[in-house]
């Protein structure tokens, strides 16, 4: 399915740089967001009880913080409609752990003068669990981070890894600007999301980079503008393509999947968007503000071809007896 011309080249960089800037904005105020409203961290790193309540009815939410308040196990709860208004969230950072009765059970006995109700779900993470998992989760994206850029460095260059990793850093703060902004709860399921933007965002960058070094390599372009903006026009039908698929899926996710889902399916809905118009407008426009010679590299490669040549060269006349 062709959405755009093949054999027409769009000026994707020069209409791109506002886009550009207007992005950079994003990604400082996504930066101050973060810093000032911080994320709303779920039991996943914090530690605690989460007990999910449905009723008959419309929750009565005064009368179940009412409730609450009278037992010093809930005496710094929050409850929030998760959902819907018959459904409620009991999140509490007291240590559940040792209790002689089910918690469970417990909150069944406190909310029994609220009216007709069901316990749906009971979720406890200790703090040093949570501890642990937050720790876990900032090393694997760090280390996800440097193995990209250890990848993209050994089979392009410097210039396009370093483009590649801030395009990277850029997706991740706006994303979870808008995660900090909107209060989603931050938890192990974003740090799932977080992973799958980092693919998501290098596959894109590097679907048109492939497509850049082809044009090196076979024309002879000098204008490096010019050669990205071929490249990206080639790939646009797909990365448009392909962007739509995983969006629609994820939107899918974010709307029929419910608040439980929300700590992924927010991220990733964000993410599709912000990886997919950077690998275009950011990650290709970095690469031409770094400096990159399209002389020099086809130089380098020139060379390269005659090291490989003199080394057979040599070879042969080893095996001739000649050396």
């Amino acid at each position: 399915m062709e959405l755009f011309k093949e054999d027409k080249v769009y000026n994707f960089l020069g209409r791109g740089k506002l886009f550009f800037i207007a992005s950079f904005v994003l990604f400082f105020l996504a930066i101050g967001v973060i810093a000032v409203k911080g994320f709303s961290f779920g039991i996943d790193f914090t530690g605690g009880t989460v007990v999910q309540v449905k009723y008959a009815t419309v929750a009565p939410i005064d009368k179940i913080r009412e409730s609450l308040q009278k037992n010093e196990l809930f005496e710094h709860a929050t409850v929030t409609e998760f959902g819907s208004p018959n459904e409620v969230v009991i999140k509490t950072p007291a240590s559940t752990v040792g209790l002689a009765n089910d918690i469970g059970d417990t909150t069944a006995k406190i909310l029994a003068g609220t009216g007709d109700f069901e316990i749906r779900r009971v979720d406890m993470v200790g703090p040093k669990v949570g501890d642990e998992l937050r720790v876990k989760g900032l090393t694997a994206f760090l280390l996800t981070l440097m193995a990209i850029m250890a990848t993209v460095t050994f089979r392009y260059e410097w210039r396009f890894a370093l483009a590649a990793v801030i395009a990277i850093v850029h997706d991740i703060v706006i994303t979870f600007g808008f995660v900090s902004y909107f209060e989603v709860d931050f938890n192990i399921e974003s740090v799932a999301a977080l992973l799958m933007i980092l693919g998501y965002s290098i596959h894109d960058t590097i679907i048109v980079y492939d497509r850049v070094r082809e044009h090196i390599e076979e024309s002879k372009e000098t204008n490096f503008v010019q050669i990205i903006n071929e490249a990206v026009s080639r790939t646009q039908s797909r990365t448009t393509l392909t962007s739509l698929t995983v969006f629609f899926v994820v939107l899918t996710l974010f709307v029929f999947g419910g608040d439980i889902m929300m700590g992924f399916s927010f991220p990733m809905l964000i993410g599709v968007i912000v990886g997919t118009y950077s690998s275009i407008f950011v990650a290709s426009q970095l690469v031409v503000w770094t400096g990159f010679s399209v002389e020099g590299y086809r130089n380098g490669l020139a060379q390269k071809e005659r090291n490989r040549a003199e080394k057979e060269k040599m070879r042969a006349q080893f095996e001739q007896g000649i050396v």
